[in-house]
């Protein structure tokens, strides 16, 4: 699209989720939308009307991050249960997953191609994972607090991260240092990320501004202080022209970078905006928060559209399957209350859902679309529940034993030191 942005109308509002919106994020295909939620689901949403949206179920607690790989044929979720998911986003929702870090995972990001993920946790650690063998490659250590956000550059070679020890660090995937740190002592930020073009990094802060550095030559080059309360999101326009960010002020706003000012204040939500993101091609952005709604803006003025029957995979009972990124279903878009625009402009008012309301009917059972009895599906999502148990013992094991290895190694290295020194 165009450099400049076009006013923004509301295309749809979505409800299904049951508690707080956590993560908002677009197919690059344009047809679905992922959410995450407190309430331990992923759902995928399509954006046509009327159209099914799923809400897949596996993980034991509240869902913090998600993202579509650039393929769009695996989205990636990171819980506080401690683990990262790829599901195919697809009607059977399968998934496999991995305990990823030893504490709540709060962010998960892939690579531009589709081969890396990044991991941030609150044990303080941001990790890099083989996606499609699910293999640890290295860990980034140097925060001493939560880390909330860890995002790739466009290119692969950086990592941004920042962590509640009021730090952004920029990493380097090849030599595994931090090679550079922008400290902020009024506050810590929520949420961190690349422009387009690799060359800044903005920051959304707990001190209620939105920060912009040149990476380059390692300067704050914008400092906006727009919202009333602490910004917990922000997402660049593809042009890299524009930024959008989400506030527990209720509000999004949208800064023009180019002229260094505040663009748009867009209102809808009935509580804190925790989520927010711009479409691939930047035609739409999708909001979320702790009103359980998602609110997706667009061009395609929408506004008598319903909400979308939803249908519910069950527990993930068919995670023993290997998730196949070869696999060219078109994923559905599934969010608790989503707004999709196009250019954002003035003020947009959406139409809040009534909580109270519930989720949408379900349309069918689970053994209409999958030919699995129900019994038979529990007993299935207890072996599966077995199997994580088994797989976070055997985790705990091999650091026992990597640290068993260690101690050995320097048991090894003193007795060779004190014979050097008897022999001398």
């Amino acid at each position: 699209m165009a450099s400049a942005l076009e006013d923004p109308n509301l295309e749809h509002n979505f409800k299904g989720h049951k508690d707080v919106v956590t993560s908002v994020d677009f197919n690059p295909n344009n047809k679905q939308l992922a959410t995450t939620s407190i309430d331990k689901c992923l759902m995928i949403w399509n954006l046509k009307p009327q159209t099914r949206a799923y809400r897949f179920t596996g993980h034991k607690d509240a869902v913090m991050s998600v993202h579509f790989s650039p393929s769009g044929h695996l989205v990636a979720s990171a819980s506080r249960d401690k683990t990262v998911r790829l599901w195919t986003p697809n009607v059977k929702g399968t998934s496999t997953t991995f305990t990823a870090h030893s504490a709540v995972v709060r962010s998960v990001n892939f690579s531009c191609d589709g081969n890396f993920l990044v991991t941030a946790s609150d044990d303080k650690s941001i990790k890099v994972w083989n996606t499609h063998q699910q293999r640890f490659l290295l860990s980034f250590k140097g925060h001493n607090n939560w880390v909330r956000s860890a995002r790739f550059s466009p290119d692969g070679r950086l990592v941004v991260s920042c962590s509640d020890d009021r730090t952004v660090k920029i990493w380097d995937t090849v030599s595994r240092e931090c090679i550079n740190t922008f400290t902020d002592y009024r506050g810590f930020a929520n949420f961190v990320d690349f422009n387009p073009s690799g060359t800044c990094i903005a920051s959304a802060g707990t001190d209620n501004t939105v920060k912009l550095w040149d990476i380059r030559i390692n300067k704050l080059l914008q400092h906006y202080q727009v919202h009333s309360a602490s910004v917990n999101c922000l997402s660049f326009h593809p042009s890299g022209n524009y930024l959008i960010t989400a506030s527990s002020d209720c509000t999004l706003k949208i800064m023009d970078l180019l002229e260094g000012r505040l663009l748009y204040t867009l209102h809808g939500h009935q509580g804190p905006i925790l989520a927010v993101t711009f479409s691939r091609h930047g035609e739409y952005f999708a909001s979320g928060g702790s009103d359980s709604q998602i609110n997706p803006r667009g061009h395609i003025v929408d506004m008598q559209s319903s909400d979308p029957p939803v249908v519910d995979t069950g527990i993930d009972f068919l995670s023993k399957h290997k998730s196949k990124a070869a696999e060219s279903h078109s994923p559905s878009l599934v969010t608790n209350q989503v707004n999709s625009c196009l250019d954002p402009s003035h003020r947009v008012s959406s139409h809040a859902m009534d909580p109270a309301s519930g989720d949408p009917g379900i349309t069918s059972t689970l053994e209409d679309h999958t030919g699995i009895p129900p019994t038979f599906a529990s007993t299935l999502g207890h072996i599966v529940e077995q199997l994580d148990v088994l797989t976070q013992t055997v985790s705990i094991l091999e650091q026992r034993l990597t640290m068993t290895e260690d101690k050995l190694q320097e048991c090894l290295d003193n007795q060779q030191t004190v014979q050097q020194v008897t022999t001398s």
